[in-house]
C-alpha cells in the first residue's frame, strides 16, 4: 500500500486498535486521546522519508492523575500484550533507534507500543512550561517556543472526553492582539538593525558577509510573513516548508529566492528592496497601525537599499494599549532573542532565558514569573 500520513495513521490506530481494548480494560473510565506534540506529522510535513524514526502507530492517551496511577501500568500492559503487532501494514513494536528515538520493528512478542500515558497537567506542563489552567501571561507568551506552540496546537484531538485539550489548544492558537502587535514590532526591529549591513559589507569587498547577512534577513522576512499569517514559524527544518504552503507566498518567494541566488551586489540589493516592500504592503494591509510608506530609500546618505523597518515597528508600539506590553523593550519573544536549538527544544530552559532577559531589561519588577 502506498504511504500513509501520520495523522491518518494514528487517527486509525486509536479508533480500531487503541480504543476498543482501552474500553474493555478500563469501562467507563473517562479519557482523551490525540496526535499533538513532537513530529513531522503534527505538523502535517511527514513523507515516507520521516518512517524511519518516531513515527508509526502511536497515540497519546490522557487519564485523570488518579486514574493514570490506579490503571496505568495494568493498561500499558494489556496494550502489550493485546494490540495487533501491526496495524495497517506497520509494526506497532517500537525499539530504540539510539539518541532517544526509537523505530518501528517487527517482533514476535509483545509489542513495545507507543501509546503514550500520561496525565493533561503533566503533559502541559512539560510542553509549555505553566499552568494552563490559567490563562497565560505575558511571561507565559513570549517564554513559549514558537515551535512548541505549533506543535501543541497542530496535530487532532481524537476525543476529548476529560475536556482538558481542545480548550487550552484554542487558548493557545495565537497571541493576544497586544502581544501580536509587540512580536510583530520586535521581528521589524531585527530587519532594521541588520538591514543596512548588506551594503555595507559589499562595499567593503566582503562578498560572503553581506551574503550570509543577506541570507538572516531572508530568514527574518519569512518568520515575521508567518507571523502574519497568524502562524507559528516553526524550527529551521520546517521553516520553509511552512512558509511555502501559506497563500500568497509566491511573489515574496520569488524575491527571497532571488536575493540567495543573486551572482552580484546590485541584483541582490533589489531583490532584497523588493522583498522588503511587499512586506510592507502586507502590514498596511493588516491595517493593525495607519498605512505607511513601503518604497524603500537609502540609508541616510549612503547608497544601501533599505525599507527603514524601524518606522513598522514604532508604528505597532505605538497601538499597544496594555502598557505592561507597551514598555517592554523591543527584545520580543523566546525565539527573537535566543538561537539555541537546545534551549528552544526544552520549555524550562526557554522559560528561564527569557525570564532573565525581560526582567533584567524591565527592573525585574514588571514581570515577575508566573509559575504556579
Amino acid at each position: 500500500m502506498g504511504f500513509v500520513s501520520g495523522l491518518d495513521l494514528s487517527r486509525a490506530f486509536y479508533t480500531e486498535a487503541v480504543r476498543p481494548l482501552f474500553e474493555a480494560q478500563c469501562p467507563g473510565l473517562p479519557h482523551s486521546a490525540a496526535l499533538i506534540g513532537p513530529g513531522s506529522e503534527v505538523l502535517g510535513y511527514d513523507s515516507p522519508r520521516s518512517t524511519d524514526h518516531d513515527w508509526g502507530p502511536r497515540v497519546l492517551l490522557f487519564l485523570r492523575r488518579d486514574d493514570l496511577r490506579a490503571h496505568g501500568r495494568d493498561l500499558s500492559t494489556a496494550l502489550a500484550h493485546q494490540l495487533p503487532r501491526t496495524f495497517l501494514g506497520y509494526p506497532t513494536n517500537f525499539e530504540s533507534a539510539g539518541g532517544g528515538s526509537a523505530s518501528m520493528r517487527p517482533t514476535d512478542g509483545p509489542v513495545q507500543h507507543r501509546v503514550m500515558l500520561s496525565s493533561p497537567p503533566a503533559w502541559w506542563a512539560n510542553m509549555v512550561g505553566f499552568d494552563v489552567s490559567q490563562p497565560p501571561t505575558v511571561v507565559d507568551w513570549l517564554a513559549m517556543p514558537w515551535q512548541k506552540l505549533a506543535e501543541v496546537t497542530g496535530g487532532e484531538v481524537f476525543h476529548d472526553g476529560l475536556g482538558a485539550l481542545e480548550p487550552v489548544r484554542a487558548r493557545l492558537a495565537w497571541y493576544p492582539d497586544d502581544v501580536w502587535r509587540y512580536v510583530l514590532a520586535c521581528q521589524w526591529q531585527r530587519i532594521a538593525e541588520e538591514e543596512p549591513f548588506v551594503g555595507r559589507a559589499a562595499e567593503a569587498g566582503d562578498p560572503i558577509g553581506a551574503g550570509v547577512l543577506a541570507a538572516r534577513l531572508v530568514r527574518d522576512v519569512m518568520r515575521l510573513y508567518l507571523l502574519m499569517n497568524r502562524r507559528w514559524p516553526p524550527y529551521g527544518k520546517w521553516l520553509g516548508t511552512a512558509y511555502g504552503r501559506l497563500a500568497g507566498a509566491s511573489e515574496l518567494t520569488e524575491a527571497l529566492w532571488g536575493v540567495l541566488t543573486a551572482g552580484h551586489d546590485a541584483a541582490r540589493e533589489a531583490r532584497l528592496c523588493r522583498a522588503y516592500e511587499m512586506i510592507a504592503e502586507l502590514h498596511n494591509e493588516l491595517g493593525l497601525t495607519e498605512p505607511l510608506d513601503p518604497t524603500t530609500r537609502y540609508f541616510h546618505d549612503r547608497p544601501y537599499g533599505v525599507l527603514d523597518a524601524g518606522r513598522f515597528g514604532a508604528a505597532l508600539v505605538a497601538r499597544i494599549t496594555d502598557p505592561r506590553v507597551r514598555e517592554l523593550p523591543l527584545v520580543g519573544a523566546v525565539d527573537q532573542f535566543v538561537d539555541s536549538t537546545e534551549v528552544l527544544s526544552h520549555s524550562d530552559r526557554a522559560r528561564t532565558a527569557a525570564l532573565l532577559v525581560l526582567q533584567n531589561q524591565t527592573g525585574g519588577d514588571r514581570l515577575p514569573d508566573p509559575a504556579r
